[in-house]
């Protein structure tokens, strides 16, 4: 079994900055890939940001590109995300997913493991 649990979130204002952490427990070893989605209200659950592990490759939606990193520690399977330039659309319920085996890796269906969330609000 494993478990994600997100940290992090809270209130920031336009143009300021937030990290998220996302803690990974149980049977680790075998994580394919690691990544954020986030869901607005009234909105589908989208892609944020998603990290291969083998590889450490990354990828990005338009909407955060070059405002958002993702990184990780491959020991732990810890992932982040640094959030920088923060805007209201970036309001949301900020989600940590995992895929266990290979293949796909930015959908909201390839993931297969999903922590609770963290909310993240962005005043104007």
């Amino acid at each position: 079994q494993v478990q994600l649990v997100e940290s992090g979130g809270g209130l920031a204002q336009a143009g300021g900055s937030l990290r998220l952490s996302c803690a990974a427990s149980g049977l680790t070893f075998s994580m394919y890939a690691m990544g954020w989605f986030r869901q607005a209200p009234g909105k589908e659950r989208e892609f944020v940001a998603a990290l291969r592990w083998s590889i450490f490759s990354t990828k990005y939606a338009d909407s955060v590109k070059d405002r958002f990193a993702i990184s990780g520690d491959n020991a732990k399977k810890n992932v982040y995300l640094q959030m920088d330039s923060l805007q209201p659309e970036d309001t949301a319920v900020y989600y940590c997913a995992a895929r266990r085996r290979p293949g796909l890796w930015h959908n909201l269906s390839d993931f297969d493991i999903w922590g609770q969330g963290t909310q993240v609000t962005v005043s104007s």
